[in-house]
């Protein structure tokens, strides 16, 4: 597998890269924003993940993302920043990232991050998939309501695959964590909640009557309104 990584501080950087290579993964690193635009945006380069540092010289991380999305590059992206409050993580997500790592942390969590990201569940059917007003094309990550379509990335279409196929079913954080990531071991329940969350917004984004509802206690599942 391919990795961009970008990283300003060439020490951490250095090291990030030597344990990646280690585990067999191909590496290009980028140590400022303007060069880790032009990488990020042109698929030719076939990045399987991209470790993104959010503080950077010339063009900060967010700005990278949010091209990125815009022009509907959907590889994974794990935020790594010292920014580590609530509301600098709401940020991150809400522009597009898959994960965000708060630095400093252990080379063994960013191994572990990076494994349950580049995995895909063997689980999810590629088809299309349709309950309520909601139709997703699981291979094009293309969710369509009323006419309507949204491209979502790759872990959203999956927490949203797993709906789709039991609609009327109350999905558990702990069968989510195990359908889309593979296990408890390498991802917190906040990662669940997290989809959720931003599942919810692209629901409201198509207008759509389809919404995630809480069921206290037990999970959640898909309602739709009258």
């Amino acid at each position: 597998m391919r990795v961009l990584l970008i990283e300003d501080d060439e020490n951490l950087s250095a090291v990030i890269e030597e344990q990646l290579q280690k585990e067999g993964y191909i590496t290009n690193r980028c140590a400022d924003g303007e060069t880790a635009l032009f990488y990020a945006l042109n698929l030719e380069y076939g990045y399987d993940i991209v470790l993104l540092d959010r503080m950077l010289p010339i063009i900060d991380g967010l700005t990278i993302l949010k091209a990125m999305r815009r022009k509907q590059i959907y590889t994974p992206v794990l935020m790594m920043t010292g920014l580590g409050e609530l509301d600098d993580k709401i940020d991150g997500l809400d522009c597009g990232a898959d994960d965000y790592l708060v630095k400093p942390f252990h080379i063994k969590e960013l191994l572990a991050r990076v494994r349950a990201l580049t995995r895909r569940p063997t689980d999810i059917v590629e088809e299309v998939l349709r309950a309520y007003d909601l139709t997703l094309d699981a291979g094009q990550r293309r969710l369509t309501s009323n006419g309507y379509s949204i491209i979502l990335t790759q872990k959203e279409a999956d927490v949203m695959a797993a709906f789709l196929e039991s609609p009327d079913k109350t999905q558990t954080r702990d069968g989510l964590l195990w359908k889309v990531w593979g296990g408890r071991g390498e991802v917190e329940d906040g990662n669940v909640d997290n989809y959720i969350h931003f599942l919810r917004k692209r629901l409201r984004e198509l207008g759509c009557k389809t919404t995630i509802k809480t069921v206290y206690g037990a999970g959640y599942r898909l309602e739709e309104s009258p």
